[in-house]
């Protein structure tokens, strides 16, 4: 069996994430519209009934804007901590709240979905790894700064949505306030071009056959400044963006690594500079 993963959307516009085999998938995140998710899985063959639950990272509008609509609609059950959603607004009916803390693994089918802390500010952030038959999909987003817990699960991915949000030059010479470039930058906002990269570089495991360069910044950054920090760490890797206006295409992913290590759910700790690089 392998395992089928696809960009909706990724952007502060919106986040929605497909990670399927050949009977079932999830989203991770669901912040487009319910009408506009439903065009763009039709556009990519993807099936809709093949979605069986969704998993919510955290609660900022750009990753929760169609998740009422669309649960409702599909009767999917969402995945959610009791932080998140109640800071989140959502209003969901009861009966398709599914708690979970952070460390948890759920199955869904065929489809285990591996869930870690990680640093972002938002009530209770996660990032989810997602296997199928010793096949592994990673999509780390909103991420502050690099942790123990995300170089844990992005050794063992085969493909990775990785965030590489602004380009550092960017958005310290931009039009942003102070206080919001400190936000972004800080160790509880997002990823530059170059932490992802180096990050990248150093935690790829040889078996990673494609990175997907996610949510980045319409203001801060650009395709070809992400893609140039990641050449110098590509190898025979495919590394591509995805887009905050189209949905990406469609990836199956059929290797399986050597080995497979159990993973100790551990706080969000940050990486030090000697640990990293």
């Amino acid at each position: 069996m392998s395992l089928t993963i696809a960009s909706i959307n990724s952007g502060s516009n919106g986040n929605c994430y497909y990670v399927g085999n050949e009977t079932e998938a999830v989203f991770i995140d669901a912040g487009l519209t319910c009408r506009e998710t439903e065009k763009r899985m039709k556009r990519s063959g993807l099936l809709m009934e093949k979605v069986k639950a969704i998993f919510i990272s955290h609660e900022h509008g750009d990753h929760i804007k169609g998740v009422d609509v669309i649960a409702a609609k599909y009767k999917l059950p969402v995945y959610i901590t009791p932080l998140t959603l109640k800071h989140s607004r959502l209003q969901l009916s009861v009966s398709l709240v599914r708690h979970f803390v952070a460390g948890d693994s759920i199955t869904i089918g065929g489809l285990t979905i591996h869930s870690f802390l990680k640093q972002h500010d938002a009530a209770d952030p996660c990032s989810f790894r997602v296997s199928n038959n010793g096949i592994s999909a990673g999509v780390f987003t909103d991420i502050g700064a690099p942790c123990q817990n995300l170089a844990a699960h992005f050794k063992l991915c085969h493909a990775a949505i990785l965030e590489s949000n602004y380009d550092e030059t960017m958005l310290m010479t931009g039009r942003y306030p102070q206080h919001l470039k400190n936000r972004i930058h800080g160790d509880t906002g997002h990823l530059s071009n170059r932490q992802a990269a180096e990050f990248c570089g150093a935690y790829k495991p040889d078996f990673m056959s494609l990175v997907l360069l996610a949510h980045l910044s319409k203001e801060n950054n650009s395709p070809a400044h992400a893609l140039a920090s990641f050449q110098p760490h590509a190898g025979k890797m495919e590394i591509t963006v995805a887009s905050r206006d189209v949905e990406s295409k469609v990836y199956h992913l059929k290797n399986t690594p050597d080995k497979i290590t159990p993973i100790r759910p551990v706080q969000a700790q940050k990486l030090t500079q000697a640990t990293l690089f």
